[in-house]
């Protein structure tokens, strides 16, 4: 996707929906940062995708359903509920905000998301 055009929120999470985190990465520019909840921020394209990579390991499905979105001079909020199919077959539905910058290029430089796990995991 390392084209002019900037992904729409749809577009983003059908991609993060597929749980290919080398499709997520073609999304970001080569020194993105992407922060993941209240942990480090992970930098570059090849920890973005060590990091999805580890984490879409932890379950079996995930879909996104957007609530609202926002734009403004580049930036995007996206306010969601996310259900994620646990390993244990439950699924579980939990609300999320993910904030996003782009480059003129329409490349993510910047991803941060805001949510609480605890639920999938308990």
């Amino acid at each position: 996707m390392t084209t002019s055009s900037i992904a729409t929120p749809a577009q983003v999470f059908t991609i993060v929906d597929s749980m290919d985190p080398d499709r997520f990465a073609d999304l970001v520019t080569p020194d993105a940062k992407l922060t993941f909840g209240n942990l480090p921020p992970m930098v570059g394209r090849e920890a973005i995708i060590a990091g999805c990579a580890g984490f879409y390991g932890t379950i079996q499905a995930l879909r996104h359903t957007i609530r609202n979105e926002w734009h403004q001079d580049g930036a995007t909020i996206v306010e969601l509920v996310v259900t994620y199919d646990r390993l244990d077959g439950a699924s579980v539905t939990v609300p999320v905000v993910s904030v996003w910058s782009t480059t003129a290029d329409g490349l993510i430089d910047d991803y941060r998301v805001y949510f609480d796990l605890a639920p999938v995991y308990s």
